[in-house]
């Protein structure tokens, strides 16, 4: 999924009210460390958090990401100086160290720049110092999606991996890479999947290129392609996919040509890369059976000599970026890293 198209998930509260899930249950999901803010920043909302010393996730809640055109980075950062605020005071007594904070678009997680991101206008912009300046506290900033990703490996679906594959794929379909432990950052540029060739005589994608994958295989490219070729109308990929199942040529048609783009694409990436595990999140991963079941096996019948990934259901939904937020602030408190490598 673009992280840039982010919206809110199935069932989210209004905006600024606290979000019911798994970590606001009080559970210590993180485990021991250092307490501290975590904003993981979409064009549309933003997820926000204390984490405490026992790694308890407080006040998580959502809220709207106002953005100022004629400032972009400024007025993000200025709304989540005061967001933080909000948060400290409604826990007195609990001081955070440093602060997390994940957005969307190219990020370069080493300069703590946001080379760019069209939803938000930015470009080059200096977040992680305005983000120290106004925090008045170190910042640990980086991508959403590799966020999520490690997250993902850390605590969620891919723990166990070396080498791992996160996808996201829901309005578009956006990638983590996870070589040897570490998200692979490539200066901001690695993982962008979605944006992978998938058919050279395809339709031109939002960002300029032509048949990129996520025209093909997002839940949005789905729903929208179905609609262009039936003339019917419909919500959602889930309602194309329904429609396959009862016998729809046309669904069936646009379900497989999906399924066989990211079957192509994952071939591709299993030769070149050999991740041990392919993590699959996003709206079009609760598909469960009908997804991943034809999708492992026509990538079996793609491959040869190579190592074969475990195709896995992503675990920790739409809290995984902001969870992986969090654990770079602990990180940054302890002094140690798991940065995007070069």
């Amino acid at each position: 999924m673009s992280a840039d198209d982010r919206s809110p998930a199935h069932g989210s509260p209004v905006d600024g009210a606290a979000v019911p899930g798994p970590p606001a249950t009080g559970r210590p999901v993180l485990g021991p460390g250092a307490a501290v803010l975590a904003f993981d920043v979409g064009g549309t909302d933003t997820k926000s958090a204390l984490v405490d010393r026992d790694g308890r996730v407080v006040g998580l809640r959502r809220t709207a990401t106002p953005i100022d055109p004629s400032d972009p980075a400024g007025s993000v950062v200025d709304s989540l100086a005061e967001l933080a605020r909000t948060h400290l005071a409604e826990q007195p007594g609990l001081e955070a160290v440093t602060v997390g904070l994940s957005v969307p678009g190219i990020v370069d997680e080493v300069t703590g720049v946001g080379v760019f991101a069209s939803n938000f206008g930015w470009r080059d912009a200096p977040i992680r110092d305005l983000g120290e300046r106004a925090f008045g506290l170190p910042v640990a900033f980086g991508h959403d999606v590799r966020a999520a990703g490690d997250a993902e490996h850390r605590l969620g679906a891919a723990r166990g991996y070396h080498d791992v594959i996160v996808l996201a794929i829901g309005t578009g379909i956006a990638g983590s890479i996870v070589l040897d432990g570490r998200p692979l950052a490539g200066g901001g540029f690695a993982g962008e999947i979605g944006h992978s060739l998938a058919d050279p005589h395809g339709e031109r994608c939002a960002c300029g290129a032509i048949g990129c994958l996520e025209t093909i295989a997002s839940a949005g490219a789905i729903a929208r392609r179905y609609a262009a070729a039936s003339g019917v109308p419909v919500v959602g990929a889930r309602e194309v996919l329904a429609a396959a199942a009862a016998g729809d040529a046309v669904a069936a048609g646009i379900w497989n040509d999906a399924l066989d783009a990211l079957a192509d694409s994952l071939a591709r990436l299993t030769a070149t890369i050999a991740p041990q595990a392919v993590v699959i999140g996003g709206g079009l991963s609760q598909a469960g059976a009908d997804l991943f079941d034809p999708l492992r096996e026509r990538l079996d019948a793609r491959l040869s000599f190579h190592r074969r990934p475990e195709l896995i259901r992503a675990l920790l939904g739409d809290d995984a970026g902001l969870l992986g937020t969090a654990l770079a602030a602990r990180d940054l408190a302890a002094g140690t890293t798991h940065a995007g490598t070069a």
